[in-house]
């Protein structure tokens, strides 16, 4: 067999559809994270989605949450990516925000790697400036006892 080494790069547009334009317009205007529930088995989703993945009913619940959440589990990336405005290391993590049954993937900030476990608190960080996408979250950091 014969490869050629190679990368596509190309621009693209992603339409985010009725229910996620919402929790994106949302994140921009007021730096809200709204959740969707299903009324049928009352699974609540973040990031939302227009059917429930587990009893396929449409769901037009929504309900906001505060942003705290659990972390479920993490890797860290050593190296760096041209389309990421971050400088390897890179720490992600799941995050199961409080009142959701979902975990919302995004970037750790403010923790040293040591101190880093599975149910560690979090918090949202926000930009100053958002642009309706999903990394108007800045990233998610420990959430400050006391």
């Amino acid at each position: 067999m014969l490869l050629f080494p190679g990368k596509i790069i190309m621009d693209y547009s992603h339409a985010a559809g009725r229910v996620g334009s919402r929790f994106l317009a949302e994140l921009k205007k007021s730096k809200r994270l709204l959740a969707i529930r299903c009324r049928t088995c009352n699974r609540v989703y973040i990031p939302p989605r227009l059917t429930c993945k587990t009893c396929f009913h449409n769901m037009e619940d929504w309900i906001e949450l505060d942003g705290r959440g659990t972390l479920l589990t993490y890797t860290t990336v050593y190296y760096g990516e041209p389309v990421l405005d971050r400088e390897a290391p890179t720490t992600y993590g799941i995050i199961r925000l409080d009142g959701a049954d979902t975990g919302l993937v995004h970037f750790l900030n403010e923790v040293k790697q040591q101190d880093l476990r599975v149910g560690l608190r979090l918090e949202p960080v926000f930009k100053n400036e958002r642009n309706g996408n999903i990394l108007d979250i800045k990233y998610f950091r420990p959430i400050k006892s006391g």
